[in-house]
């Protein structure tokens, strides 16, 4: 298939998205929104028409730009992917015996250093950061139950 076919089908296909938003959105309009405290039927699918709407109309402007692709990982980039994988991989096998937020940190710092963030104060800060956020997330908000491991 050629670039050019395949631009067009990428076109048709981001065209078609923008429909379906704005059908979305009309249909959902004649449902009611009600109010935040208690949600009308057509709240929830016109925000997601909405949304849809918005991605099909920047998929569509950012088609109209000048592609310059480069590669995803630029040096060693079979190695890399092999590392992300069992970096992934270990985070799944670990979890249970570490608990979440530990392996968190762990796995996110190393996600860094795969990816050659410079130095090591800013792949420690967003593993910090990224732990926290986690704990936030799921145990203060959320209060959903995951693996604690060691620290309880």
């Amino acid at each position: 298939m050629s670039m050019i076919a395949k631009l067009r089908l990428e076109t048709i296909f981001d065209f078609i998205l923008m429909i379906l938003g704005i059908i979305i959105l009309i249909v959902s309009w004649g449902y009611g929104f009600g109010s935040f405290s208690r949600p009308g039927p057509g709240l929830y699918p016109f925000l997601i028409g909405a949304l849809v709407l918005f991605f099909s109309l920047i998929l569509l402007v950012l088609e109209l730009k000048p592609k310059k692709s480069e590669p995803v990982f630029k040096e060693g980039g079979s190695l890399t992917f092999i590392l992300m994988v069992i970096a992934f991989c270990l985070w799944i096998v670990v979890m249970p015996f570490l608990g979440y937020v530990l392996v968190t940190f762990l796995a996110t710092f190393a996600f860094g250093k795969i990816m050659k963030l410079e130095g090591w104060w800013k792949p420690l800060a967003v593993s910090v950061g990224t732990a926290f956020f986690i704990y936030l997330l799921f145990d203060y908000w959320l209060y959903i139950d995951l693996p604690r491991g060691i620290l309880g």
